[in-house]
């Protein structure tokens, strides 16, 4: 090697020495959280938007996924296949319960300590874990047999992540809830965290285990990648929602009624036909209690029965009784929501029947009001009607011109003369009967 080209093979060093120098610094610069969002409640459209987020997270390598999750619970199938992502992800899993004043509650609980970190904001809460179920009744505590079940789940999502599964537990068998600092307290979450740049900071360094190995957050200065929600989850989100559900399949049913009653339009029974359809999807993501759609299906039978034949609001009151209970009856399998969700439930469903009633009791006074009514039809409807006297009228001829029609006329007693105002009498075949009007 010669003296000359010794100056320039150590700048090309120094050079490569540089890029990948710099390289390295940019690539730890350029970590990648996944956050995805759960927000109000937890349906078959909120796992699927979870559950594809999670694949794709570990598909482009994502550093972790931020969880964020403000919930008021959901449907127990749901929950389920969200927590198993999560505990099944190669991706570390940070869930946060932001932002102030939010709630991980109920379902949204067991998805906050199925976390590999868990972290709550300021001012939140978490808890009331209790399963319950919709009947006659109204809501109640699921039976002690789900309620042991669910507790024995809960804590061993608990127990998989090293958390406190006595009180993890207790959100299941007592309904405990637990503000921000009483979760650290009693090791259900990790740390407490303002915002998202002081959670990510708090945990960079940390060593998690997920499945594959154990992993070293880099989540400092990483740029966020907000997942949004794509087209499907949201129709299945709204669709998987029993309150929606209940909604489309009455608007369905009423709609099929009215177009059978009144062909031609296609309007009602393509509406209709499009809302059964779609709640009877919304209704296949969650169980139900065929014995509610039988009664339901009564109650409209009962309230086409008094629009019918009128019975006085009888036909009504039954079909209203059979509408609720069939309602509250719908949704079959446990539920975990806070009692905030079944009374928006409750109300909805005691709008749609009190609105039933309402609409058909409306039909009944029309079709009562209609019978006392005096049949009049053809000539008939004359009777009773002030015209003008197209000749002399007398009691053997005449002639009058009402509703565009010339009709011959004749009086009773005495003559009218051409011009004056006449009031019929009476109708006898094909002539009018009237008198001079006073």
């Amino acid at each position: 090697m010669t003296p000359k080209l010794l100056p320039g093979i150590l700048i090309v060093l120094v050079l490569l020495a540089f890029i990948v120098y710099s390289e390295g610094v940019s690539n730890g610069t350029k970590s990648v959280i996944y956050v995805l969002e759960i927000e109000g409640m937890i349906t078959e459209g909120t796992a699927l938007d979870i559950v594809e987020g999670l694949t794709e997270a570990d598909e482009v390598g994502a550093e972790a996924v931020l969880l964020e999750l403000d919930t008021p619970g959901g449907v127990v199938d749901s929950t389920r296949k969200i927590t198993e992502a999560i505990l099944n992800s190669q991706t570390p899993v940070i869930t946060y319960v932001t932002p102030k004043g939010a709630i991980a509650a109920s379902a949204g609980s067991f998805i906050l300590v199925s976390g590999n970190i868990a972290a709550m904001s300021h001012g939140t809460t978490t808890g009331a874990a209790m399963p319950v179920t919709v009947g006659i009744g109204g809501r109640k505590t699921a039976d002690n047999k789900t309620i042991k079940f669910y507790a024995g789940h809960v804590e061993s999502i608990a127990a998989s992540r090293g958390r406190n599964t006595t009180q993890a537990k207790r959100f299941v068998t007592d309904n405990d809830v637990l503000n921000e600092n009483t979760a650290l307290e009693r090791g259900i979450i990790d740390l407490i965290a303002g915002d998202e740049t002081e959670l990510l900071n708090a945990v960079d360094g940390q060593t998690v285990s997920v499945r594959g190995g154990n992993r070293t957050l880099a989540t400092k200065d990483a740029s966020l990648y907000i997942k949004h929600k794509s087209t499907r989850s949201s129709v299945l989100k709204l669709l998987g929602n029993p309150q929606i559900a209940f909604i489309l399949l009455m608007v369905g049913l009423y709609g099929l009624i009215f177009g059978f009653m009144s062909p031609g339009t296609y309007v009602p029974e393509m509406i209709g036909a499009i809302c059964m359809i779609l709640a009877l999807y919304g209704m296949g993501l969650f169980d139900v209690n065929i014995f509610g759609l039988l009664l339901i299906a009564i109650a409209v039978i009962l309230f086409i029965a008094e629009a019918l034949t009128p019975t006085f609001g009888i036909l009504t009151t039954g079909g209203v009784v059979c509408l609720i209970i069939g309602a509250l009856l719908l949704p079959q399998e446990p539920l975990l929501f806070n009692p905030e969700w079944f009374r928006g439930f409750l109300l909805t469903i005691l709008g749609i029947a009190g609105a039933s009633a309402a609409f058909f009791l409306f039909a009944v006074a029309a079709v009562l009001k209609t019978r006392k009514r005096r049949i009049k039809v053809g000539g008939e409807e004359l009777i009773g009607k002030v015209t003008k006297a197209e000749t002399e009228i007398s009691e053997e001829k005449g002639m009058v011109k009402t509703r565009g029609e010339i009709w011959n006329a004749r009086t009773q007693t005495g003559e009218i003369e051409k011009g004056e105002k006449v009031v019929i009498l009476a109708r006898d075949g094909l002539t009018l009967i009237v008198k001079r009007k006073e």
